[in-house]
């Protein structure tokens, strides 16, 4: 190899090159920035340090045999994991290793992203069938003749099974606007009409709640979007809203007419959710939209809530490239704000 550092500069990732007496020959500017700047020349150990890494060097200089091994860094954000791949190359009448190093950080938090989501699913369906199971077993055993029992069972056997059926009913949507994020929508939606419409089939609940429900809305006008994933946005948001701000409050629902909007710099209109409730800790609004994530697990429970609500407006927001916006504050109420283009 003529020229080792031309060599290792044409690595598209960060790259060591390391002779034989273990001293480092030459790394590019993606390792310096990684390893720090003054590493030619010194000994790979004080510049690598981690043990796991030192033993794999090591043994590929000796016995000149490729192998692989974990890099774990912190770029100051957040913690870092690199896949190493380490390969014996030749130095002109000397030999060493070429060391490259892949960031796999991505790939290592969607894969406990993923051991996340499974973990939590089988936590949230293992309640109720548990519960199913047991009702059952007492139903088939020691009240099989006790009606009053049988009756109180299978009323508690029902709001379980509905609670089961609202999460695989939500886990399929997510599912499908996941599917869909990177599709923009093409149909033409009156999203007054819409809310109007959505608010009617609202106001059952919210009289039940004892909620006011007021709309606020602009002339109709049209703008493009996805009706059916639209409404799932607007009944996710105006549902909350309704069942967790207690009796005696008030929702709105207000739409602005189409103007230019800086966030997306062009003409839009923001959709607002708003409530007199109880409010919440700033600590909670960047999770909000994590799913499974509730502020308060057994209330929401309670509510019949499965915690991807609102995940499920995220990804449905973002595939109409908008923005969600989520204001609140204990005792000043919430307000959820989707800002949407219309164009």
């Amino acid at each position: 190899m003529s020229d080792p550092a031309r060599f290792v500069d044409a690595v598209p990732l960060p790259a060591v090159l390391i002779r034989r007496d273990e001293r480092i020959e030459a790394a590019n500017g993606e390792a310096r920035s990684l390893l720090g700047d003054a590493i030619a020349g010194r000994h790979f150990i004080t510049a690598l340090r981690q043990p796991q890494l030192l033993d794999t060097i090591e043994a590929s200089l000796r016995d000149r045999q490729p192998r692989r091994t974990r890099y774990l860094t912190n770029d100051g954000r957040q913690d870092t994991t690199f896949d190493v791949s380490v390969r014996a190359v030749s130095l002109g009448q000397d030999a060493g290793v070429l060391v490259v190093f892949q960031d796999v950080t991505q790939l290592e938090q969607a894969g406990q992203m993923r051991r996340d989501f499974v973990a939590n699913v089988s936590h949230e369906l293992r309640t109720p069938l548990t519960a199913l199971m047991g009702f059952i077993e007492t139903l088939k055993g020691p009240a099989r003749d006790d009606a009053a029992a049988r009756d109180r069972f299978l009323t508690i056997m029902e709001t379980e099974a509905g609670r089961m059926n609202r999460l695989v009913r939500d886990l399929l949507s997510l599912s499908r606007v996941e599917a869909d994020e990177r599709m923009r929508p093409t149909m033409q939606v009156d999203l007054g009409g819409l809310i109007r419409s959505t608010a009617t089939g609202m106001e059952p609940l919210a009289q039940d709640s004892g909620v006011v429900l007021n709309l606020d809305l602009p002339d109709a006008f049209v703008m493009r979007g996805d009706a059916d994933q639209l409404r799932q946005v607007l009944t996710n948001l105006m549902e909350n809203a309704i069942k967790y701000s207690g009796a005696g409050a008030t929702v709105t629902v207000r739409l602005s007419a189409p103007d230019y909007l800086a966030p997306l710099r062009g003409n839009g209109v923001v959709l607002e959710v708003q409530d007199t409730g109880p409010g919440m800790e700033p600590r909670h609004i960047p999770r909000l939209t994590e799913r499974f994530y509730r502020v308060d697990s057994h209330r929401s429970r309670e509510k019949g809530g499965t915690g991807l609500g609102l995940a499920i407006v995220k990804h449905i927001v973002n595939r109409h490239r908008g923005r969600l916006r989520i204001e609140s504050a204990p005792g000043q109420g919430s307000t959820f704000k989707v800002i949407l283009p219309v164009e």
